[in-house]
């Protein structure tokens, strides 16, 4: 192995806990050979510091076992969404998605679609081989018209299965992309058109150009059923019938990528508080552990404003925070939650799977979320809900009239406000109070008299003693 091909790749392959000098792939696949040919142009183009490889489910999923670079293993069909996120945050990376038909071509699609569609700035290395090649031999989007596979035995048949899916030309529709071709590592005289294409991606990545996706064509003999000089033959012969070898665009000469407009304040900044109000960017506050709420119940009781208020009062004192809606398809009456996560420090998800304080507004929000509270967490209930299922040992559970107290001070509505006043009474948020007070009035901005409203019953709630 040249000095080049060894800054590439790997010198040994520690699999399966043995090092070793040779893939898993079968004699005569098509993978063995694509995965030199992008090694070798990583390392030629100095770009292996720079790279981060998105590696597959499929049979290329061992890749991070030979390439020596940054790795990220996704989920099946999911490497184009990894790819999109691993570009957006590293957008000087070199970031190359190694996907199969299966991987992409069926599960993977639309993910693959819609990131050719958007123009996100990696590149995508599609092998096709007509079926999927790891798991069997079963028929894929691509297999031929008459091709037998273990789930076609009789060959494939259009009137029952459809036509082989054609990717390039189907990306070739969209506007984003900068490179779209088609090669093949059949023959040595592929295989060296082949690195010319791998090499023009990586170059596509290293310039930040845009999006790019190169459709190779490989032999797969163990699930052909052939030997792999006939294999590499069926590649030439009968694929390349079906799937033409060619550039469909190259735009790399000329493209730019473009230039992402300025977002807007959004409405929960700029039109949601008072145009005077000035809200502090978040600073890094170390010493301010993370809090993770959950606010649940039915559409209609202003659970998800709810959770917005409190979001919006920690970015009033410069914390980090997330506020993420999750509501049925019913447009009123049904289920909807959301989270919330104040932090001192960069949040890295917004989800909420183990909220340290739960705040209820009915019975099977209560129990669909009772047991994910941590000990020493808090659960705040609308005493309407009957506790049938107990919290987990050390966690403490609050009964709170919200919907008694909101319809006896004559606002029905406000039985979120209600709990808005347990939380600022039992000091659930670590937010300061003035702050509580300020989000919520600010909620109201287009109505300001029932944002002053609001803030009395608040003050009023929060002073009422009977809770159990």
């Amino acid at each position: 192995m040249s000095t080049i091909e060894q800054k590439g790749m790997y010198k040994v392959f520690p699999r399966s806990g043995k090092n070793v000098s040779f893939t898993h792939y079968c004699p005569g696949c098509g993978h063995g050979i694509i995965n030199k040919l992008i090694a070798e142009a990583c390392a030629e183009l100095g770009l292996q510091d720079r790279t981060i490889y998105v590696d597959p489910v499929g049979c290329g999923v061992f890749t991070y076992y030979y390439w020596d670079a940054a790795h990220i293993s996704a989920a099946h069909g999911r490497a184009s969404a990894a790819a999109t996120g691993a570009s957006r945050a590293r957008p000087d990376a070199v970031t190359i998605a190694y996907q199969g038909d299966g991987d992409l071509g069926a599960i993977g699609f639309n993910n693959a679609f819609q990131a050719a569609s958007r123009g996100e700035k990696f590149a995508c290395i599609f092998v096709n081989n007509s079926l999927y090649g790891m798991t069997g031999g079963q028929m894929a989007p691509t297999t031929l018209d008459g091709e037998k596979t273990t789930t076609t035995p009789f060959g494939r048949d259009p009137a029952l299965t459809g036509y082989p899916l054609h990717v390039c030309e189907v990306f070739n529709q969209l506007r984003a992309p900068v490179y779209i071709a088609r090669v093949s590592v059949a023959d040595t005289r592929r295989i060296m058109q082949a690195k010319q294409a791998i090499r023009k991606v990586f170059e596509i990545q290293r310039d930040g150009k845009g999006y790019a996706i190169l459709e190779i064509l490989s032999p797969c003999p163990t699930n052909f059923k052939m030997t792999p000089d006939k294999a590499a033959k069926f590649c030439a012969e009968e694929m390349e019938k079906e799937f033409p070898l060619g550039v469909f665009r190259d735009n790399s000469a000329s493209a730019e990528r473009p230039v992402v407009r300025p977002i807007p304040q959004c409405a929960t900044c700029a039109e949601l508080f008072a145009e005077k109000t000035v809200i502090p960017a978040a600073v890094d506050d170390p010493d301010f552990a993370e809090k993770r709420f959950k606010f649940a119940g039915y559409g209609g009781q202003g659970v998800l404003s709810l959770g917005l208020t409190v979001a919006e009062a920690a970015r009033l004192e410069g914390r980090h925070t997330l506020w993420f809606p999750s509501y049925g398809p019913e447009q009123r009456g049904g289920s909807a939650n959301c989270s919330v996560v104040v932090s001192g420090t960069a949040i890295g998800s917004p989800t909420v799977e183990h909220p340290d304080v739960l705040v209820c507004m009915n019975q099977p929000a209560y129990e669909r979320f009772v047991g994910d509270v941590p000990k020493g967490g808090i659960i705040i209930v609308d005493e309407t809900v009957p506790i049938n299922v107990q919290p987990p040992e050390g966690v403490k559970l609050v009964r709170w009239p919200a919907i008694r107290m909101a319809e006896e001070f004559g606002v029905p509505k406000a039985a979120n406000t209600m709990m808005l006043a347990a939380l600022k009474k039992f000091d659930c948020t670590g937010l300061k109070g003035e702050n509580l007070e300020s989000a919520l009035v600010a909620s109201f901005k287009k109505k300001p008299e029932l944002g002053e409203k609001n803030r009395e019953l608040l003050r009023k709630a929060e002073g009422r003693e009977n809770v159990s």
